[in-house]
């Protein structure tokens, strides 16, 4: 039985003397290029009258455009290529002959069809699968462009003028952003438009929701797999966040929700600009513009030991606070109006209005969930009316029940909480008076912070105009 060494040579012998016989023409060449040997079709082809006159010459010399010498320089095979002799074109292939010891010695050549239309479904092919990965590359740099932008941001009020003119300054820097604020209020949003107001638009805005990620994927998510890193591994490797936002910028949020372990890969990611993928020993460095949102309070797990100091000023070079839904009742209208539009648009249904004593219920609540909040009320309302217009008693189907300050009366005598409030309406109503509507001007005339003013318009049902 012969043995594995002995196969591998007769398949060798086998393959060149069948190539040789099935196709166009073959050469071979020795490590300086010499040509040592042609088949029998090769010199006709070439012209080539006495085909022993070819024999130890340069392999230029016999065949203008060979390309044979580079690969015994290169040692790399050329597998398929066209090449020109005369009027006539020829596919070849050119592949390089090692020793036992796997050192270059030569290389052999083959002329595989006399007419490159031979190839015609090959390079159908070729250009089939390059469109296809032309347009697979173009759907995911669309998919890693930002969907909003600081017009994206709905308010004109005091609060949200203040941190979109904050959010235009840190669009014009590269440095870290820390934004916070509760659920709801628009973090990602406000990341995305600091990214297309950015010099770096055109490069991929990457987002990672850290309390979605498993915490042992986290690592992976973050840095990529090297290939075969682990059982189950792809053998290709997976790039990670940090390598696809390169040069772009890479949101983290809610970044309070990582581990404290992973907390220092990430510093030392930021602080070199460069990391290892799961698995590899080789280091990559990137250029990426970090934007981190969280609703927690950062100081406060920087306090208890939850998060590390140096990680939080290394993110919390601008920050940026996002305001609740019920500090800014001057922007209700114009909110409700935008989510409406919006809903109408992705529902498919005919265009719906808001009165204003809906308004004023909406302005009656506390918004935890925010603005997400909002939207969600007015897309059930707007499922379960008739109208075109939306009332306040739809909102009612859809909503708490308002707390009563006062229990209803049985009898001519005003509560003591009718009576604050009224105090407090009439105070209020002055101040903005007196101030031409400036809110902040107002309220330090009343003693109390703006947040406590909108806190009170909005608790005493005041409407966006009134107040």
């Amino acid at each position: 039985m012969a043995t594995r060494d002995e196969l591998r040579r007769l398949a060798s012998e086998s393959l060149v003397s069948h190539f040789s016989e099935l196709c166009e023409g073959a050469v071979i060449v020795d490590a300086q290029s010499r040509v040592v040997w042609m088949n029998d079709h090769y010199p006709g082809r070439l012209g080539i009258v006495d085909p022993s006159l070819a024999i130890g010459q340069p392999v230029e010399q016999v065949i203008a455009n060979s390309q044979m010498r580079q690969v015994v320089d290169s040692g790399k095979p050329i597998m398929l290529d066209i090449m020109d002799v005369g009027e006539e074109s020829f596919v070849v292939t050119r592949l390089p002959l090692r020793d036992a010891a796997g050192t270059v010695v030569g290389a052999v050549g083959f002329i595989l069809y006399d007419d490159p239309r031979h190839l015609a479904p090959v390079v159908s092919r070729y250009q089939q699968l390059r469109a296809e990965l032309a347009d697979a590359e173009r759907k995911l740099a669309e998919a890693r462009r930002t969907k909003y932008t600081f017009s994206s941001f709905i308010g004109a009020g005091e609060a949200s003028s203040e941190l979109k003119q904050a959010a235009r300054r840190a669009a014009r820097t590269a440095s870290s952003v820390l934004i916070l604020g509760e659920t709801g209020t628009g973090k990602e949003l406000l990341a995305q438009a600091i990214h297309a107001a950015s010099p770096r638009a055109d490069r991929p805005f990457v987002a990672v929701n850290i309390a979605a990620v498993p915490e042992t994927l986290l690592e992976a998510e973050f840095f990529g797999v090297a290939p075969g890193a682990y059982t189950g591994a792809d053998r290709r490797g997976r790039e990670g966040k940090f390598k696809l936002a390169d040069h772009g910028t890479l949101f983290l949020d809610e970044i309070g929700d990582m581990s404290l372990a992973l907390q220092a890969k990430l510093l030392r990611t930021l602080q070199e600009r460069e990391f290892e993928a799961v698995g590899s020993n080789r280091l990559v460095s990137v250029d990426v513009r970090i934007i981190a949102a969280t609703s927690r309070n950062l100081e406060q797990m920087v306090a208890d030991g939850t998060f590390r100091a140096d990680l939080y000023y290394r993110l919390n070079v601008i920050t940026l606070n996002t305001p609740p839904l019920r500090e800014r009742p001057e922007d209700m209208a114009l909110l409700a109006e935008y989510l409406i539009e919006q809903i109408c648009r992705q529902l498919d249904i005919p265009a719906h209005d808001i009165s204003s004593p809906a308004l004023n219920r909406l302005l009656r609540h506390d918004w935890p969930g925010n603005v997400r909040e909002l939207a969600n009320v007015l897309e059930r309302a707007l499922l379960m009316t008739d109208n075109d217009l939306l009332e306040a008693a739809d909102l009612d189907r859809v909503m708490p029940k308002v707390r009563e300050s006062v229990p209803a009366a049985r009898s001519n005598v005003i509560g003591i909480a009718e009576v604050v409030a009224q105090a407090e309406r009439k105070a209020i109503l002055a101040a903005l008076d007196e101030s031409h509507g400036n809110k902040a001007q107002a309220a330090r005339s009343l003693g109390i912070s703006r947040a406590a003013l909108y806190e009170k318009i909005a608790a005493l049902g005041l409407t966006a105009d009134a107040a």
